[in-house]
């Protein structure tokens, strides 16, 4: 987890297991470190059905991404073409980047990339009767989803990856408990925040708590004021660079 530059502060990621390594390089470009705390890893959905549902899913006028990791996993079971008369959406830049390395250079993503923004955009208002193909995971963006239906879409649903919990190592954890240097805790899911609290024993819980969080949302933002964070501040966005501009903004005058 070393870097070359580190100026004595960290970063806290609860990004999946040996997915860290964006984060990690945008760290150690503002001279921090990462420690890493993983409450889950991602494993491709591989069966029939899922293949099926997946196949079905492209065949739809609209096709919605809703991370870099449903691409991944889309990708490794089939070819991603697009049609001529094929709108595909992604939740965000960094998915839509996921697309365009797969060949999908036709991709709209909105401005504010989260789910709030994706449901702002004019591709998704008028659905009454109209195939979504949504291609996510069991659990993934529950917002969207719902809604979606709500508005007339007929989902064609496929869940091509899924989250398994796994236990935060017990050396990461102590490092959390002797940090001394500032920290940020930076939050892109909501999930893997609560499954993180879930298995802290309480001193590091209260430890984690007491560091300020960066949001990658209004949304993750008013999620983590509710789970015990005091001092919350909302990124530009979810990408890497976003995240830590954000981190060593509000870090700065501590390193100082």
């Amino acid at each position: 987890m070393a870097d070359t530059k580190n100026e004595g502060w960290y970063v806290i990621s609860l990004r999946p297991s040996g997915d860290h390594a964006a984060l990690r390089r945008a760290a150690a470009r503002r001279g921090a470190r990462l420690l890493a705390l993983s409450p889950w890893r991602i494993q491709t959905c591989s069966d029939d059905s899922t293949r099926a549902a997946l196949s079905k899913a492209l065949q739809a006028q609209r096709v919605l991404f809703t991370s870099p990791a449903a691409v991944h996993a889309a990708a490794s079971l089939q070819s991603l073409r697009q049609r001529a008369d094929q709108q595909w959406l992604a939740v965000g830049a960094g998915t839509a980047q996921a697309l365009q390395r797969q060949g999908v250079t036709q991709v709209r993503h909105p401005e504010r990339m989260d789910s709030e923004g994706l449901l702002a955009m004019p591709e998704l208002q008028q659905l009454a009767g109209n195939e979504l193909g949504f291609v996510s995971a069991p659990d993934g963006r529950n917002v969207l989803a719902p809604t979606l239906i709500e508005r007339g879409a007929r989902l064609l649903r496929a869940d091509v990856y899924a989250r398994h919990d796994v236990a935060l190592p017990a050396a990461a954890v102590a490092r959390l408990l002797a940090l001394s240097e500032p920290a940020c805790v930076l939050l892109s899911s909501s999930g893997a925040l609560d499954r993180v609290l879930a298995q802290l024993p309480a001193g590091a819980r209260a430890a984690l708590l007491s560091m300020p969080a960066v949001a990658a949302s209004e949304r993750l933002a008013g999620h983590a004021r509710a789970t015990g964070f005091h001092d919350v501040v909302t990124a530009a966005g979810p990408q890497p660079v976003q995240l830590l501009d954000a981190a060593a903004t509000r870090t700065r005058t501590a390193i100082r």
